[in-house]
């Protein structure tokens, strides 16, 4: 699905929808999916201009076969199940020439979402932006939860440090750390730091995003992963990327992260490479915080998806100006 530059963003996107909770211990953020949907996310989305907006309902999440007893290591065996039918979903919206967005669930289905795309494109970069590197292994977590442990999964640099995993035979770990990139971490355990330092993977933590600011961070992330600007792109987005104060109904909050602002500029920046080809928005839990904390944090996860896709903060451009060369166009400072 690869192809040669110059690359264009897709105006076709596929919504699936993932309601699993099973790689964390909180209840609530399975009803995301149903919570997004509820709030208007498939009309927002089609009203950013020229989008073709097809939902791909709901993965089962539900059933798994066998059982997976690893130490460490919660509810593997429906983790696997979960990721395993997503990782086929996503292949198939994007071998339907579609943008695959996936709604979370926690983040332990970024596994699945990153497999599905890979099986696609084997040359793309993954942008994770989020609060936590999710580098642990089972004998690492502190938690045992599974969503700390994604990136770990799936980077074949890191296969020999699991043991044998029940049911996961199906996954097996291609995907290069070399083509990682992290944006807004702050809360990074020694493990994880140390794989990333050994593994020179380009970081902007939030100290780094303070002094550099949004717009050099994924740049510099970008041109490192992908100099001559020719991969396929996905992203995968925790909420809790953001500070905690913009979105605070999630499971693991951390203060002092990306405003909303940040966010959605981050995504536009993505989006106008014309190679965002999946983008996960996860781990948005609509039972945790009163009725003003879900709304914000479910507007913000819509904000960020809106940018994603193409959402212009300018508007939309009025149809006669729509051909017309960049250069003309100017700013409008005030009214």
């Amino acid at each position: 699905m690869s192809q040669s530059k110059p690359w264009k963003p897709l105006k076709k996107v596929g919504i699936i929808g993932v309601p699993f909770e099973k790689g964390q211990k909180k209840y609530g953020v399975s009803v995301a999916p149903a919570a997004m949907r509820f709030a208007g996310l498939l009309n927002q989305l089609k009203e950013i201009d020229g989008l073709d907006i097809k939902d791909y309902g709901d993965v089962d999440t539900q059933t798994c076969d066998g059982r997976a007893n690893v130490e460490n290591m919660s509810d593997l065996a429906l983790v696997s199940a979960c990721n395993r039918r997503l990782s086929e979903k996503v292949t198939e919206v994007l071998k339907d020439d579609r943008l695959a967005v996936t709604i979370g669930g926690d983040h332990s289905i970024g596994v699945g979402t990153v497999d599905g795309h890979y099986n696609v494109n084997e040359d793309m970069i993954l942008i994770w932006v989020d609060a936590h590197a999710d580098l642990n292994t089972n004998k690492t977590s502190g938690s045992g939860s599974v969503h700390g442990m994604p990136v770990a999964l799936l980077v074949k640099e890191l296969s020999d440090y699991w043991p044998y995993l029940p049911t996961m035979d199906w996954q097996v770990p291609k995907f290069s750390i070399k083509n990682l990139g992290y944006i807004g971490l702050r809360s990074v355990d020694t493990y994880e730091r140390l794989a990333i330092e050994k593994y020179n993977v380009p970081t902007f933590a939030m100290e780094d995003i303070d002094q550099h600011g949004i717009v050099n961070s994924i740049n510099h992330v970008l041109q490192r992963l992908d100099p001559s600007g020719s991969k396929p792109i996905h992203v995968s987005f925790d909420i809790d990327a953001l500070d905690a104060l913009e979105a605070p109904s999630t499971g693991t909050p951390v203060r002092g992260g990306l405003s909303l602002r940040e966010g959605i500029t981050l995504m536009e920046i993505i989006h106008a490479t014309g190679r965002l080809r999946a983008v996960d928005l996860v781990e948005i839990n609509p039972a945790l915080g009163n009725e003003s904390d879900r709304n914000r944090t479910i507007e913000a996860g819509i904000c960020i998806l809106r940018a994603a896709l193409g959402s212009s903060r300018r508007g939309t451009a009025p149809r006669g100006l729509r051909d017309m060369p960049l250069q003309t166009h100017h700013g409008n400072p005030g009214k």
